[in-house]
């Protein structure tokens, strides 16, 4: 439901404790704004009448008033929280919370591409995004774009990261895109600070990254690398066989809880800046 609104009343009395008198503009030859008009006066009900008061007057009717059997049927719908990162086999959002009080690590087996809009949608949450990646220029472009001219995303080069300063009021979502075997990483998870590490294929050390990660995040994979995941995150063999298979823009997001496959559906805008869905960069 729409919250109502109101025309503000213009003070020009210059004290800001009183509206201008109405009339000539004496403060002495007008009605006072508290007391009511004479058209309230002989149209109001019979009885006694309200004692007048400061501010705006309140309701004069009751259809607005609810029966305490009522409060019942009334409902919010409240759902889970964060970034809206396409939709589910069911066509229902899905929605990943990146961002925790606790500290989070979060792999990404993908392109650019997914790890650019995933940042951009992150910001789009109120978020700051900070860049860590052997190639800024491929990021530069997005991060000038993101923000609508407010400095939402930084880039930077490897091993030149510095401290974010996360807070509740301002958390920070680190993305480290270094290749196959990214160096060891400056900005640990922390909380309010989440840290997402973009692999373009698995290497050597990929399965101990994924196997001490919070969320993983896979677009197609070779069999021979689905036959590694399904080991590593303990998946059904049937969702294993599924993952050499997968479009540009589908992916399986895992958890120690669980795992579901998502279709990320760009945005008009998030195609305009960044291109169509694709796997390689």
């Amino acid at each position: 439901m729409a919250s109502p609104t109101y025309q503000p009343r213009v003070n020009t009395s210059g004290n800001g404790w009183r509206n201008p008198p109405l009339g000539g503009g004496e403060s002495g030859g007008g009605r006072l704004s508290h007391q009511p008009r004479p058209d309230e006066d002989q149209s109001g009900p019979t009885g006694p009448k309200p004692r007048p008061g400061y501010g705006l007057r309140g309701p004069r009717r009751s259809p607005h008033v609810l029966t305490a059997e009522s409060l019942a049927s009334l409902t919010l719908p409240v759902g889970d929280d964060g970034v809206i990162i396409g939709i589910d086999p069911q066509n229902q959002p899905a929605v990943l919370s990146l961002l925790r009080p606790a500290p989070m690590e979060i792999a990404l087996v993908g392109s650019m591409w997914m790890a650019q809009v995933l940042a951009l949608r992150t910001v789009a949450t109120g978020a700051r995004v900070a860049v860590e990646t052997a190639r800024p220029p491929a990021w530069g472009q997005m991060a000038q774009a993101a923000g609508g001219g407010q400095q939402c995303v930084s880039v930077h080069d490897v091993r030149q990261i510095a401290p974010q300063g996360p807070s509740v009021s301002s958390p920070v979502l680190v993305v480290r895109d270094m290749g196959a075997r990214p160096p060891r990483n400056q900005l640990a998870p922390s909380p309010w600070q989440s840290v997402l590490t973009v692999l373009p294929f698995l290497g050597p050390r990929s399965p101990q990254m994924l196997g001490r990660a919070d969320l993983v995040g896979m677009q197609r994979l070779s069999p021979e690398e689905a036959e590694v995941v399904t080991r590593i995150m303990r998946l059904p063999e049937q969702v294993g066989a599924v993952l050499p298979t997968l479009s540009d823009n589908a992916m399986l997001w895992c958890s120690r809880d669980g795992h579901q496959f998502v279709m990320t559906q760009p945005t008009e805008a998030e195609t305009n800046l960044l291109g169509g869905p694709r796997r390689m960069d």
